[in-house]
């Protein structure tokens, strides 16, 4: 045994060379095993146990990406306990190694943040707030710190240093990270204040932006717009111009409608007899025409107002009917909410006659359905309006100046 160990010290002595190059192999053979085994074999089996629970919080937290960072540490832990070279060389090669042992913690410290976020997101009271603007934050943090450590372990030189070093060039890193202390700054400011949430529609006219919140970072908010273009808006941007949000209506689960139908001021007029009576077929307004003309004769009569001319005393009109009928007309609808504010007014006469407003809300936030309910209504009013010798205005067209000639 003894003859066989000599044998191999004067082999070594005269092929230092090739034994350096045989135990690097055997080295990093002994390496790749402990890789093979933790990875392919440990981190498949605790993937098998992980996937049969029924909870899915062990699923994110011992996902793939972080296990196979863990297994990265162990072969470079197997590595360090060998020498190859003189003591000097071996140091720097410790120092490598440890660093590249700090890199993985700092990664797996930041796939954990990952998973954290992942998990809490899950929750409803936290699903629409901005997690990851925070958690970019704290990455960023990480990062430094991881930086500034590997650095001082590749160097020899003590971490709290070069960490007091910092304070010399706070103003580089103030500028260098001005966007993200900003963009930083702003995403607290949206979630005091709830401005924002994933989700909402918001509408920033300035920027071109219309549609739906799809993401939430630190330094930008990714909007998919309704022509299905997706616009990225800078965070702080938010805080900066003024913009709309629709979560309101989306809340209360209705949208207004306001938009007005322009009658023509020359087609109104007081009710005529006739007109009266034809009007009281209408059963929607034939209530309201019975009750209004009784409040209105005792009214007349009262005051001893002489009704034989139409400028004495007060009248209905066929404007005022119409309106009437609109206001019973819409509260008829099953798809117009009532309890919200419902408003049927006239507005300032002007060039195109005179506007008659309807401001209610449709019993839905669906874009084609409000759509499809605002243009039934207005396909009704108009068609309605000729009933009550109303005319809907239009500027004049070709065809009107062409009749004109005949």
């Amino acid at each position: 045994m003894d003859a066989i160990i000599n044998s191999i010290n004067e082999w070594m002595s005269v092929n230092p060379m090739l034994f350096l190059l045989l135990k690097v192999a055997a080295i990093f053979l002994g390496a790749l095993l402990i890789y093979f085994i933790t990875h392919k074999i440990l981190i498949t089996l605790i993937r098998k146990v992980v996937t049969k629970t029924k909870t899915e919080f062990d699923d994110i937290l011992l996902s793939e990406k972080i296990l196979r960072k863990i297994s990265y540490i162990l072969p470079i832990i197997f590595i360090q306990q060998f020498t190859f070279f003189n003591s000097d060389i071996d140091s720097n090669i410790d120092n490598v190694l440890e660093a590249m042992v700090a890199l993985f913690i700092i990664l797996i410290i930041i796939s954990l943040l990952d998973s954290f976020i992942e998990i809490i997101s899950k929750f409803e009271k936290f699903k629409d707030r901005p997690l990851k603007s925070y958690a970019q934050v704290i990455k960023i943090i990480i990062s430094i710190i991881g930086a500034i450590l590997i650095f001082g372990i590749i160097t020899g030189q003590s971490f709290w240093s070069l960490f007091a070093g910092l304070g010399a060039i706070s103003a580089v890193l103030l500028l260098v990270f001005k966007d993200t202390i900003m963009a930083f700054v702003a995403s607290i400011q949206i979630a005091s204040y709830d401005l924002v949430k994933v989700g909402d529609w918001i509408e920033i006219p300035s920027m071109g932006v219309d549609g739906d919140v799809m993401d939430m970072a630190l330094h930008t908010i990714k909007v998919r717009n309704f022509d299905k273009t997706i616009t990225t808006v800078p965070t702080n941007k938010l805080i900066e111009q003024s913009f709309k949000n629709w979560r309101g209506m989306q809340d209360t689960g209705s949208r207004r409608i306001m938009r007005a139908i322009h009658i023509d001021v020359s087609s109104i007029k007081f009710l005529s007899e006739e007109m009266f009576k034809r009007f009281q077929k209408f059963q929607l307004i034939a209530e309201y025409l019975k009750n209004t003309n009784n409040e209105l004769e005792s009214d007349n009569k009262g005051k001893n107002i002489d009704t034989s001319e139409l400028v004495n005393g007060r009248r209905l009109t066929n404007v005022g009917t119409f309106r009437a009928y609109l206001k019973a007309y819409l509260h008829n609808r099953n798809d117009i909410n009532d309890n919200l504010t419902f408003l049927i007014r006239q507005l300032s006469p002007g060039p195109e006659g005179l506007p008659i407003e309807i401001y209610v809300f449709a019993n839905t936030t669906d874009w084609i359905k409000y759509e499809e309910i605002q243009s039934n209504i207005f396909d009704h009013l108009m068609a309605v309006a000729t009933e009550f010798e109303l005319k809907v205005f239009q500027n004049p067209t070709g065809n009107d100046f062409s009749k004109l000639t005949k």
